[in-house]
């Protein structure tokens, strides 16, 4: 995996407060909307794009859509940093 951004990284504050994936902003400079997203093992904070997932966001996985509605929604979830 490439770093997308050219000198300074984005910042992950700065990313939440547009409500952009940072993980898919600095891997694949891509600026995608925030939703929840679902995989096997949860539900979980991430982006896609028109070909499917592209970063999972939240350090948490949520037990069910509603939770992580109101994580995404209230901003109570942590974000990750690396992949």
């Amino acid at each position: 995996m490439f770093l997308a951004f050219a000198s300074t990284p984005p910042s992950a504050a700065l990313a939440r407060a547009e409500a952009i994936g940072y993980l898919a902003l600095a891997y694949t400079g891509k600026r995608l909307p925030l939703q929840v997203r679902h995989s096997a093992a949860g539900h979980y904070i991430g982006t896609a794009d028109e070909d499917g997932p592209v970063s999972r966001e939240s350090v948490e996985y949520f037990r069910s859509q509603h939770a992580a509605d109101h994580a995404l929604t209230t901003g109570r979830w942590q974000q990750r940093i690396h992949p």
